[in-house]
């Protein structure tokens, strides 16, 4: 597995202070710091996010954990369950069982594949403010290639579950940042998912934006989560006017 490359000063940008709300529809934080922020590049979430909710994450979890412990973990952690981390606990021997039943999930989820709508104009509209992007996932490499291929649409570095640590680490973020040459807050995440992305890119010091095209993300439970976005849009096609009204996008 690579290793994460950190550059010494990213580590000063591991919190900085904001305020944020989150509603269903697109929310703008307020800022003790004036002065518009310049920003960089974009980090994405794949699944949900890049592409189509296509697998039933709930059913995976039911199906690799057992109905008891799926609704223990459930009730202990309202944000999402980090199944990969669970899984990391056990013997070998069952870790193979329980990779062998999230690949099965992965392959169908492969063969349905939908680009979401507004990620082809996002991506054009950073390519013509010349701001880089990349995309960190959880699912695996054969997937973001396929998404590269299908799409025509590349992202560099792109960081699958082989590069360790994954999600909700910060380590791929701050590796991407090492990469490019940036600040961590000079760069966004987006992402559905307020357990993997959004606690990613906070905990790496980025700027966040949730996608909740549904705003389930507003039900009170979620309210006392830790981690909570810079943003909140309900598709792709609102992060547009987000960036231009609230971010420096010069070069």
């Amino acid at each position: 597995m690579p290793a994460a490359l950190f550059i010494p000063r990213a580590l000063l940008f591991l919190t900085h202070p904001r305020s944020f709300s989150s509603t269903p529809k697109m929310s703008i934080s307020s800022s003790v710091n004036s002065v518009t922020p310049r920003l960089r590049g974009v980090v994405f979430d794949m699944d949900g996010t890049l592409t189509v909710p296509v697998i039933d994450f709930q059913a995976m979890y039911k199906q690799v954990l057992g109905q008891d412990m799926y609704e223990a973990i459930k009730l202990k952690s309202p944000s999402g369950i980090d199944i990969l981390h669970h899984i990391e606990t056990w013997d070998a021997d069952k870790q193979r069982k329980a990779y062998e039943i999230i690949a099965d999930f992965e392959r169908q989820g492969l063969e349905r594949l939908q680009i979401m709508p507004g990620a082809s104009e996002l991506c054009g509209f950073l390519d013509s403010r010349k701001i880089r992007r990349g995309l960190i996932t959880r699912n695996v490499k054969s997937a973001v290639d396929l998404f590269h291929q299908r799409f025509g649409i590349l992202f560099s570095p792109a960081l699958s579950r082989e590069f360790r640590p994954y999600k909700p680490d910060p380590g791929p973020l701050l590796h991407i940042c090492s990469t490019w040459e940036m600040e961590p807050n000079e760069v966004m995440m987006i992402g559905d998912s307020l357990k993997d992305d959004v606690a990613c890119g906070k905990r790496a010091g980025a700027f966040t934006c949730l996608l909740d095209e549904t705003g389930r993300y507003a039900a009170p439970e979620y309210a006392a989560v830790e981690h909570k976005p810079d943003y909140t849009v309900s598709s792709l096609a609102e992060v547009i006017s987000l960036l231009e009204t609230k971010f420096d996008l010069a070069p």
